[in-house]
């Protein structure tokens, strides 16, 4: 029978969140098989546990924790100079899963580590170009990094950052131009192009099959480049999205036939006072509603930010991750304040909020404020966190892994059609009788890891194939008991 049993046991064990480092050590070794990287990668870890794993030799126990996205990433700075360069890329992509919606950035130390290495690392299975790339979309590169590298001290970061042109300031790109370092001079001068019109029409033609959005989306514009947006859609959405749109044609988009296509330029800071009062009294309620809130748009920080909230909806799950520039704390705190939905929904999705707002918010009349409170901010209520998580599916994964999720007070939950629901009533202590015999094992096996069972209960429960995991798991199974099952399961004794 134990057999059986012991991939669940092990399963469990690695996930008990009260599980001391010494008992996780034991769950890094080969005999583990793959529940040591799995145990890396998807949970947080104690300091001893941690420190093993960053020094741990099996590539696979250091690689599986360069993909955690529960482990502060500062203590993930040994891994950026790890000598696999397999660990290294793992690293550069980002956690695993991407499910968890928000994406912390990685310490500056480690992104100029990566981005500046000469090498790939030891294994020679990858490139530090292919480690750059990987890093470069995985989300981890905060947005002030990247408007920091015009004024880093490594040429090869200087370097990227012309890389941005059209996004620098006129100051930074002046400098880039007279940089000390003539291979950073020769990058400025070779992506200088992006804001000249004649050489944007020039070379568009390279950029058809790929990165079009590119040209039409981030470029200065010839008229006749201008003309062609207007007769392909995809190519009018990539301009009304273009900070270097000439202004006659933001004028053509704000007079546009189709609302979409208002609606985009609605909120553009450099858009005419005319076009705006002419846009207030549209007669699409969703243009009207982005041009009764573009004078809160001055800036294109703010633009970005509003862009990144307006129109997304209640079940927007794109990745929550920084904007910088960011608009001033009185610019939040004057949208908290508005009589407009919108300027609240952008105000609830800022984690700095102060906390009396937060409170305010989280009371407010608008569904997708209160949604976008929860899923945002660090000081949500717990009882708003378990509301929304009840009536919206979709926002339960990123839910989940919050400090402030409430795992008490949901018994009440218990007869839950919906079984996710049910799962997470059927772990509140405050149950007197654990649903341990539901007719869904992913109930069962929460209510097996219920901390309110004593631990003769979990004995019975830890012989059944259906709550052995979860009895595994829960944190009140003695310590002496979790060694005792890894002796069962790896052979040997527990350390001293």
């Amino acid at each position: 029978m134990s057999a059986s049993l012991r991939p669940l046991w092990l399963r469990g064990v690695a996930f008990n969140p009260a599980a001391p480092s010494d008992v996780l050590i034991r769950l890094m070794d080969r005999a583990a098989g793959e529940t040591g990287p799995a145990m890396c990668q998807g949970r947080d870890l104690p300091g001893a546990a941690l420190d093993a794993a960053l020094r741990h030799p099996d590539r696979a126990i250091r690689g599986a924790l360069a993909r955690n996205h529960h482990v502060d990433p500062r203590a993930l700075v040994p891994l950026a100079q790890d000598p696999s360069g397999i660990v290294r890329a793992w690293l550069a992509d980002g956690p695993r899963p991407r499910s968890p919606r928000r994406v912390r950035p990685l310490p500056d130390e480690v992104l100029v580590t990566l981005l500046t290495a000469e090498d790939g690392g030891e294994d020679g299975r990858v490139t530090a170009n292919e480690i750059a790339s990987g890093l470069d979309g995985s989300g981890q590169v905060s947005l002030s990094f990247r408007h920091s590298l015009a004024d880093r001290e490594h040429p090869e970061l200087r370097i990227q950052a012309t890389w941005g042109w059209g996004l620098l300031t006129p100051e930074q790109r002046a400098k880039l131009l007279d940089d000390p370092d003539p291979t950073v001079r020769r990058s400025a001068r070779e992506h200088a192009w992006v804001l000249d019109p004649e050489e944007v029409e020039a070379r568009a033609p390279s950029y058809e099959a790929r990165g079009w959005g590119f040209v039409y989306g981030g470029c200065a514009l010839t008229p006749a480049m201008v003309e062609r947006c207007f007769s392909d859609d995809l190519l009018l959405t990539a301009l009304a999205e273009n900070r270097h749109a000439p202004g006659y044609a933001v004028a053509r988009l704000a007079r546009h036939p189709a609302a979409r296509f208002r609606a985009m330029v609605a909120t553009r800071p450099d858009l005419a006072p005319e076009l705006v009062a002419e846009l207030r009294e549209d007669p699409h309620e969703g243009v009207r509603e982005r041009a009764r809130i573009q004078p809160f748009s001055r800036t294109w920080a703010e633009h970005d930010v509003m862009n990144r909230i307006v129109g997304h909806g209640r079940d927007c799950t794109c990745p929550i991750t920084d904007y910088v520039p960011q608009p001033p704390d009185d610019w939040f705190a004057a949208c908290a304040g508005s009589g407009e939905p919108l300027l609240r929904q952008v105000a609830a999705s800022w984690p700095g909020l102060p906390a009396a707002l937060a409170a305010t918010l989280a009371r407010d009349e608008d569904e997708e404020v209160r949604i976008r409170l929860a899923c945002h901010h660090p000081l949500a209520p717990p009882r708003l966190l378990l509301d929304v998580f009840v009536a919206h599916p979709v926002h339960r994964p990123h839910l989940l892994t919050l400090p402030a999720f409430p795992r008490t007070g949901t018994a009440h939950l218990i007869g839950h059609p919906d079984l996710q629901v049910r799962a997470v009533a059927a772990g509140d202590p405050a149950l007197s009788d654990p649903p341990v015999t539901d007719p869904d094992p992913s109930v069962r096996r929460a209510a097996a890891a219920n901390p309110g069972l004593a631990p003769e209960a979990l004995e019975v429960l830890l012989a059944a194939p259906d709550t052995a995991e979860g009895a595994a798991a829960n944190p009140s199974l003695p310590v002496a008991r979790m060694h005792a099952l890894l002796d069962d399961c790896l052979g040997g004794a527990a350390p001293a």
